[in-house]
């Protein structure tokens, strides 16, 4: 008789790993030996700026970060959190009650979903959106009501078009601005609708902000938590991923609301053991040094943007240029599916794209492409693309 392990219900209810399959088949092609350029991932091509690295090489070597940190964080990072938020967006925060150290931003935004979602609880999703806002409510089992974000919107969602069923259920929402995949930034209006209509149906907003640091043509894009009365409805997710390239240093926060911040320390408390205190010493380092590499990377981001449109405005590639993140979001040749045309660009131009039906239904007719490459490689995108003859 053959010993059988069943794992539980929740594990076969988690939708499949988008970026997993991805890279997987990234890899398959450049195992064959070809110049593969993949700009289907949200990974940093960049190194971490050296004022950090270094302040990690002196801090390993404190006996204090030998031993189990706090199981909330060092009082110092946290404090670094509240300083470097009311510099960036004159946001007040109490560091001990509204600021939660993250193992990276992807923790808590999978965290969250289990703190406020019961079995057949509503989660209101952007689509399309980052797929790990489903895993979180699958494995909470709770119920998605995706909110499509449309072009003609501004890639915002309609709250009047949210099924009345859902609003009656609903008990948690997520958005992400600028957003990951379509590059959209919000306005202050729009999150002064969102207070609103988190406040009239009692729902907790859950703002990924990820991108928070990336906007471009002198815009600074806006921290959900600048709206007044928005830390009575939400918190918002930040990673120090992106800001500082710090992808693999597993660094990111959650502020705001202090009961919904005292509810995330608690799940973690059962979870870890928070940071080693050496890459907690060093986040404090990215937060409160030097800002100037900041500005750089992003500078870094919009001459790739206008090097990649330039090119593709050649080949007869047109779409908008995107306003904040590192991501592109253009629409596919005719004849195809955002998956049939990502799938081509790998075969005929060893160039990996995102497809759209990836982040949701409504991400159909898109790719996703990242700036995560050198100025050449962008070019040598295009040119590759133009001479499949597509557009």
């Amino acid at each position: 008789m053959s010993f059988k392990i069943t794992p539980a219900k929740r594990m076969q209810a988690l939708p499949e790993q988008f970026f997993a399959a991805l890279v997987a088949k990234a890899n398959a092609r450049a195992a064959t030996g070809s110049d593969v350029i993949n700009l289907g991932q949200g990974n940093p091509d960049l190194p971490t700026p050296r004022n950090i690295v270094e302040r990690l090489k002196t801090a390993s070597e404190n006996p204090l970060y030998h031993k189990y940190p706090p199981f909330r964080g060092f009082a110092f990072l946290k404090q670094a959190v509240a300083e470097r938020y009311k510099a960036d967006y004159g946001v007040e925060l109490h560091p001990e009650t509204e600021v939660a150290v993250l193992f990276g931003g992807k923790s808590g935004l999978v965290e969250i979903s289990q703190i406020y979602l019961d079995p057949g609880d509503v989660c209101l999703v952007p689509d399309p959106g980052y797929p790990d806002y489903w895993s979180g409510v699958a494995l909470a089992g709770g119920e998605m009501c995706f909110m499509p974000l449309k072009e003609k919107n501004g890639f915002l969602p309609d709250y009047d078009a949210v099924p009345s069923g859902a609003l009656d259920r609903a008990k948690l929402m997520f958005l992400n601005y600028p957003n990951n995949p379509t590059a959209a930034t919000a306005t202050p209006e729009f999150y002064e609708r969102t207070v609103a209509f988190a406040r009239k149906h009692g729902i907790v907003v859950a703002s990924d902000f990820a991108y928070g640091a990336i906007g471009f043509d002198d815009q600074r894009p806006v921290s959900f938590l600048e709206t007044p009365g928005a830390k009575e409805v939400g918190v918002e997710f930040y990673t120090l991923s992106k800001t500082y390239n710090m992808a693999g240093w597993r660094v990111g926060f959650a502020v705001g609301n202090a009961a919904i911040i005292e509810q995330i320390n608690l799940i973690q408390d059962h979870m870890y053991c928070s940071l080693f205190g050496g890459i907690q010493e060093a986040a404090a380092e990215a937060l409160t040094g030097p800002q100037q590499s900041v500005r750089e990377l992003v500078a870094t981001y919009e001459s790739r943007r206008n090097a990649l449109y330039a090119a593709l405005d050649e080949i007869g590639w047109i779409a908008p240029k995107p306003a904040g993140s590192f991501f592109c979001w253009l629409p596919i040749a005719k004849g195809h599916t955002s998956m049939s045309f990502a799938n081509l660009l790998l075969e005929q131009a060893d160039v990996v794209v995102a497809p759209g039906s990836g982040f949701g239904d409504s991400g159909e007719g898109y790719v996703r492409l990242g700036l995560l490459t050198s100025e050449e490689r962008l070019r040598e995108v295009a040119a590759r693309v133009g001479r499949l003859g597509l557009f």
